[in-house]
């Protein structure tokens, strides 16, 4: 698909609650900028304050001060009690499409994400029909999100048995990364890796310092607790044991030992893996690590049986496990959060009558995950500099998207107006995930997303209650020509620039492939 330029006319629809400046008159000169947001609360180099948020061909120009005398096409202030921040990088989401849009689909989760704040996907390799394992596969998922997309899309590619040996044509591709299952997947097309081809996978990698996610479940651990079926959720817990995990993340820190490459451990939810984590690293072994908003804001002792909506794997464990996530996340020993947006139809998801042996694993979370998070952490008195940290910014670090995850010059203009204080309910009816149905159905949340801007443009307006100039999206691809660029020990490099970008627990210097931006 050939990529054309983004139309560089502005959009001038206002924010709702925005206050605007008087219009320029007729005969005066053009104004310099597309956009000012002014903002008392603007997240800018880790810390709220007041600033003005200035962007132009959508970028970010500057982050100048609240009163700046400056003109633009459009200038408008936020309320008091909304702040400013970038947009959530979400690279844990299950698109489904094509093969399975009936579960999801580009149209319907992009819209989902900029209701909810995020401004940029990671589509999963599974649970499309193919998956993308292949450079013909990604195609055909760039061809299905283009022209779908209202935030901006990248994709990770799959490591199954049959696609090792040829990992680098697809990263060479554009993929971020290579997913892959230590233990069945749930779909056929997409088969789990051995150990020993786990270790294959990680030496591939490491030739070209490619990234490996896992689904960290050990299988042997798995058929020593078959869950028998029914609707108690404490046998389905008991069926997916914290050894599981522990064995899994074993063998791919022995595979990181023998082979010197990266991986990424996703939806962290044993606690007691910790230690070994914490170990890893401190050798020096380039291990990060995620969880979920699930898991943070759920607990088993609140999960009734037969209550298939919290079915996922691995599960939702103990409140005192969701403390130690809470306490690792705060202590740097997890490294972000990532929705695990992993959505089915009705019917898989609930015909079975509670029963969790045969209902669909996944939890749909998109459009909630920023309040849901925020909700949990605010309860723990963490502040929301952490928060995005953890959404934002280590999101961005992980997939290296340095034009990402921060207010200022020189990165893209993807922003959100916040109310942190402000409240609501969910219903899944009234959001805009295709099937209506999410665990997170009649909870209280705290912080409403009113805008959202993509490269400047507003795709979303709380008021509207639907997208502004939906279609806004941009297809991203990692660049694995830049992936050797030496870093800049003057720290000079130029915004947006690959030089220096390391991924997150790698050695400095250490550089992984930069994304550039291909334009739907």
């Amino acid at each position: 698909m050939a990529p054309h330029s983004t139309p560089t006319e502005p959009a001038t629809e206002p924010a709702p609650g925005a206050v605007h400046a008087p219009a320029p008159a007729p005969d005066t000169q053009p104004a310099p900028y597309d956009l000012i947001v002014r903002a008392h609360r603007v997240l800018a180099d880790g810390t709220f304050r007041p600033a003005a948020l200035v962007v132009h061909h959508g970028i970010i120009q500057a982050v100048a001060d609240i009163d700046a005398p400056l003109v633009a096409l459009t200038d408008l202030t936020l309320p008091d009690d909304q702040v400013l921040m970038p947009g959530v990088v979400d690279t844990h989401v299950h698109v489904n499409e094509p093969g399975r849009t009936d579960w999801e689909g580009f149209a319907s989760a992009t819209r989902a994400a900029a209701a909810g704040g995020v401004t940029t996907v990671i589509d999963m390799p599974l649970n499309s029909i193919p998956p993308t394992t292949t450079p013909d596969a990604l195609q055909q998922k760039r061809a299905a999100a283009a022209r779908q997309a209202s935030v901006d899309v990248g994709f990770w590619g799959g490591a199954i048995p049959s696609s090792l040996g040829h990992l680098r044509s697809l990263h060479e591709a554009g993929v971020f990364g290579f997913k892959a299952f230590l233990s069945p997947s749930g779909v056929d097309e997409f088969p789990h890796l051995s150990t020993a081809q786990l270790h294959e996978a990680l030496a591939e990698l490491a030739a070209f310092d490619g990234l490996l996610i896992v689904h960290a479940e050990d299988p042997a651990v798995l058929a020593e607790h078959e869950h028998a079926g029914g609707t108690g959720y404490g046998a389905f817990v008991a069926s997916r044991p914290e050894s599981s995990e522990l064995t899994a993340i074993d063998h791919v820190i022995e595979g990181l030992r023998m082979t010197g490459a990266r991986a990424h451990i996703l939806h962290l939810s044993a606690a007691p893996a910790l230690p070994a984590i914490r170990a890893a690293r401190a050798e020096g072994l380039r291990l990060t690590v995620e969880t979920c908003p699930h898991y943070l804001s759920f607990s088993a002792e609140g999960i009734a049986d037969g209550a298939t909506e919290y079915k996922c794997c691995p599960p939702i464990r103990d409140e005192s496990n969701r403390d130690a996530l809470w306490q690792a996340l705060v202590d740097g020993d997890i490294d972000l959060i990532a929705s695990d947006h992993s959505p089915s139809t009705r019917e898989l998801k609930l015909a079975h009558d509670g029963d969790f042996g045969l209902a669909w694993g996944g939890i749909s979370g998109l459009q909630v995950s920023l309040p849901a998070v925020w909700t949990a952490a605010r309860a723990r008195g963490i502040p929301l500099e952490r928060v995005a940290e953890w959404m934002i910014g280590g999101t961005s670090r992980l997939v290296n998207l340095p034009q990402k995850g921060s207010l200022a010059a020189g990165t893209d203009a993807d922003v959100i107006a916040f109310a942190p204080d402000e409240t609501f309910t969910v219903h899944a009816e009234q959001l805009q995930h295709r099937n209506k149905l999410t665990a997170f159905e009649g909870a209280e949340l705290h912080g409403v997303v009113h805008a959202t801007w993509l490269a400047g443009v507003p795709v979303f307006s709380r008021e509207a209650a639907v997208t502004v100039e939906p279609l806004r999206g941009r297809l991203l691809v990692a660049s694995p020509a830049v992936a050797a660029a030496p870093a800049d020990p003057a720290g000079a490099d130029a915004p947006g620039s690959p030089a220096g970008a390391t991924a997150p627990g790698s050695p400095a210097g250490a550089a992984a492939p930069a994304a550039s931006r291909t334009e739907l």
